[in-house]
């Protein structure tokens, strides 16, 4: 009997949306039905349409295999009758709602255990699933949206999928879909529009939708290099911190950072100066400078942290990287030469192994690798330390190893005068080359000593038989010196240049800062102060020669007082100098220096102007207001004066005999006047208080129930329906402030909604938020509109004159933010507006409990 061969796996394609309604459903059939136009075998396993028109229509013209109807040994009833399909054995089976839990009975708990059945029955399948049904985003879900998904699917599964395909949307075209009917029955819409479809969770799912795709993109992409052998790097996109020496190689590094950044959205490069000690050694402070600008004009930020006394530098790198959660770090290749590695593995080695698998660590080779860590000095050619003892022991050590070792131990093998000045002469080079010239010149003559003592005719004598040997010798001092000089003024002059090349790039970007005005006085301060390595910079002023100084602006601690209390004293203009302490700063830094003080002048004028030209607008603002307020006393106010004026000139008139019922209506006049005008000048006087900044919440957990209700005085009782939840968690408001606020938004909405028609006041809590909702079905406004209405003395459209100052909503808005939260306007479904006011939720009641998600919901 032949063995049976088993079947080839099928594949799995899945329609991925963002939120239910987004048209994964009608995807699926649009591609049953190219399918099946190209003769391929298709039938619709299960097929979720939730009544919605267009989507039952694709259902027109393919072949569905019937669902379980709960009979003994058949599928559950509404399910997948797996079995069916099995035997029916089509190539393609359409299956709706992958993350689906199934009834129980069921042949398998989980729908997408009956696709892994029919997948290795070699059938293939077309699936949708929510990017909130992923059971790892569980949690993300529930603090975008307040609702934790009730049925998900493995991540695995769908990671698994042959082919995924995004079905996307924008917020605002789903919520229009959602507002004419096509995704929820209408006694549903509200309530879906209002909590899980609001803008902010839908543009929040969407941005998790396109990112987790972006990621199933890059493990294709992975793939398909892994099997075509591509070698070369393609960049991905993290957040990334830069890791800077002060050494030149920091700006390979940065650009090299900036292209990762730039290959993915939202990406962020954080460039960090690990200093020791008090911050003023490890690197260049002009390259630091330079490179600062870099990274600010690359679109990051930069850093600088101080390792305190036992930390290391990779423990410090590390530790910011996860402080700020760093996905990625960049380091340079080590500048250390081969031998220097016998004192330990380097920083980039360390960080390697100590980031862990959470933190990849990205070693960028650069120009500097291996060069030594050298930095140029700017002015002249003064050698490290390290440096001048290394040159001084070999142009001492090295004549007497060449001279007196030999004729000490090996006279007979000694080698003659000319091959001593030729090692010599090297010796004397090298000399310079590590340490400058006064080195060189030390070698050169010992070892002419050493060979007139050692080497030539008379033997251990001060003298020199031989003129020959007098005039090599000479020569060698000669050609020694000459060579010293030379090497150690190529030295200087590529110092020289390197230094002119830190200036012109620290003047360049000081030009181009004063050409986009985009610097501020304390950082142009914080820059001079990192460029020259000192403690602290001050800019001081004075008015006159007899008045004391003033510090205008300070970088740094303990900043100088005075121009003479300071190392180093820059005058800018009469009136104003840059004070810097810390160290004496060379003549020849003084150049670069003047070009920041008059850097550091530019932007003081530009802040005083600025701060000029604020109050010239606060000016003309509190003009405005005065102007709007003059028309309002002028109209507004007397249109509810007259009428009282009206009425109580009738009560006293003598000639005319009034009713009970005429005298009634009179004096319920005056009162209707009498509260229009405690209304307007309460509005008023509120206004007023903002303006000046005089408001003054005191913040308590509060119940809406004691607050909402008590707004709604103002209105008529059946104008309002108010809908809140006994659950709400309590918020922390100040309750006369939210009073005002609601009711002011109230009275606006019954204003303007049509009679008949009564304002809907919603509350839901939405994690540490609880959000307020007064909706109205008036005329609405424009989305260009939705801002200016909140402005003072603004009423929208044709408002009549005399029913208000348009002062409402700028109050509202006004004591909401005083409070901590929010005032906002979106448009009512089916027409209308409706205000969302956002307030925390008190810190001492958790939210609400948790919603779950209707089974079945989907796109």
């Amino acid at each position: 009997m032949a063995a049976s061969i088993p079947a080839r796996r099928g594949t799995l394609r899945i329609y991925l949306g963002a939120a239910p309604g987004v048209g994964k459903t009608y995807a699926m059939l649009a591609e049953a039905h190219r399918r099946a136009g190209r003769g391929t075998d298709v039938v619709a396993g299960v097929v979720e349409h939730h009544d919605r028109p267009r989507t039952a229509e694709q259902l027109d013209g393919l072949e569905q295999i019937p669902r379980g109807t709960g009979a003994p040994g058949g599928a559950a009833a509404g399910e997948l009758d797996t079995a069916a399909a099995l035997a029916r054995r089509p190539a393609v089976v359409l299956v709706d709602e992958l993350a689906h839990a199934n009834a129980p009975g069921s042949r398998n708990p989980r729908r997408w255990q009956d696709v892994e059945e029919l997948l290795r029955a070699g059938i293939h399948v077309i699936s949708t699933v929510d990017i909130s049904q992923l059971e790892s985003l569980g949690d993300v879900v529930r603090n975008i949206t307040g609702v934790r998904p009730r049925e998900t699917v493995p991540d695995e599964v769908v990671r698994r999928a042959d082919q995924i395909e995004l079905v996307d949307m924008s917020p605002e075209a789903l919520r229009r879909r959602m507002a004419h009917g096509n995704v929820y029955p209408a006694d549903r819409i509200d309530a879906a529009l209002s909590h899980y479809f609001r803008p902010g969770n839908l543009t929040a799912l969407r941005e998790l939708a396109l990112l987790w795709t972006a990621d199933r993109v890059d493990a294709y992409l992975q793939r398909y290099r892994t099997e075509h052998h591509v070698s070369a790097i393609w960049q991905a996109r993290e957040r990334i911190v830069v890791g800077l020496t002060g050494g030149p190689e920091g700006r390979t590094l940065l650009r090299r950072a900036a292209r990762m950044a730039a290959k993915g959205s939202g990406s962020e490069i954080l460039a960090v100066h690990i200093a020791r000690g008090a911050g003023r050694r490890g690197g260049s402070p002009r390259e630091l400078a330079v490179q600062r600008s870099l990274v600010e004009d690359l679109g990051g930020t930069f850093h600088r942290v101080v390792a305190v006394a036992g930390d290391r530098v990779p423990e410090a790198l590390l530790e910011f990287a996860r402080g700020v959660n760093a996905t990625q770090i960049v380091l340079g290749t080590s500048r250390r030469r081969s031998w220097q590695y016998v004192f330990g593995p380097g920083v980039g080695a360390t960080v390697a192994r100590d980031s862990g698998p959470d933190l990849d660590v990205h070693i960028v080779t650069h120009e500097e690798a291996a060069r030594g860590r050298g930095l140029p000095v700017p002015g002249g050619f003064r050698p490290r330390r390290a440096r001048r003892a290394a040159a001084w022991a070999l142009g001492l050590t090295g004549p007497l190893l060449l001279t007196a070792l030999p004729d000490r131990y090996q006279p007979a093998h000694a080698p003659g005068l000319a091959h001593e000045l030729l090692l010599l002469t090297a010796v004397s080079v090298a000399a310079a080359l590590l340490g400058g010239l006064l080195p060189a010149l030390a070698s050169a003559a010992l070892g002419a000593l050493l060979l007139g003592w050692y080497v030539t005719p008379p033997l251990h004598r001060w003298a020199v038989a031989d003129p020959r040997n007098a005039v090599a010798l000479a020569v060698f001092c000669a050609v020694a010196v000459t060579v010293a000089a030379v090497v150690d003024l190529a030295a200087r002059r590529t110092q020289q240049a390197a230094r002119l090349r830190a200036e012109s790039e620290i003047l360049s970007r000081l030009a181009g800062g004063v050409l986009r005005g985009g610097t501020t006085l304390e950082a142009l301060l914080e820059r001079v102060r990192e460029t020259f390595g000192m403690e602290s910079v001050a800019l001081l002023e004075r008015l006159d020669d007899a008045a004391p100084w003033s510090c205008a602006a300070a970088a740094g601690p303990r900043p100088a007082r005075r121009p003479e209390d300071a190392e180093v004293d820059m005058p800018v203009r009469d009136g104003l100098a840059l004070a810097l302490s810390g160290r004496v700063l060379p003549a020849r830094d003084r150049r670069v220096l003047a070009a920041f003080a008059a850097q550091a002048a530019v932007a003081l004028d530009r802040r005083r102007l600025l701060d000029e030209a604020q109050r010239a607008r606060e000016l003309a603002e509190g003009n405005r207001i005065r102007t709007a307020l003059l028309a309002a006393v002028s109209h507004d106010l007397r249109t509810p004066l007259a009428a009282i004026k009206a009425a109580v000139t009738s009560l006293r008139s003598g000639d005319v005999d009034w009713t009970p019922e005429d005298e009634e209506g009179l004096l319920e006049a005056i009162e209707e006047g009498a509260d229009r005008l405690d209304h307007l000048v309460g509005n008023l006087l509120d206004m007023s208080r903002l303006q000046t900044g005089t408001v003054t919440p005191l913040i308590r957990g509060t119940d809406l129930d004691e607050v909402v209700p008590a707004a709604l005085g103002g209105v008529p009782e059946d104008s309002v329906v108010l809908e809140t939840d006994e659950a709400l968690p309590m918020v922390a408001v100040d309750p006369g402030l939210l009073e005002r606020a609601v009711a002011n938004l109230v009275e606006n909405a019954v204003k303007y909604g049509p009679p008949g028609e009564p304002v809907r006041v919603r509350a839901s809590a939405l994690g540490d938020r609880v959000e307020l909702r007064v909706c109205d079905r008036g005329p609405g406004v424009p989305d260009s509109d939705k801002e200016r209405i909140f402005a003072p003395f603004q009423r929208h459209g044709d408002a009549p004159r005399g029913t208000g100052v348009g002062l409402g909503l700028a109050v509202a808005r006004g004591f909401a933010e005083a409070m901590g939260g929010t005032l906002e306007a979106e448009d009512t479904p089916g027409g209308g507006m409706t205000m969302v006011l956002t307030l925390r939720a008190a810190g001492d009641h958790g939210p609400a409990p948790e919603e779950e998600r209707p089974a079945g919901v989907t796109g």
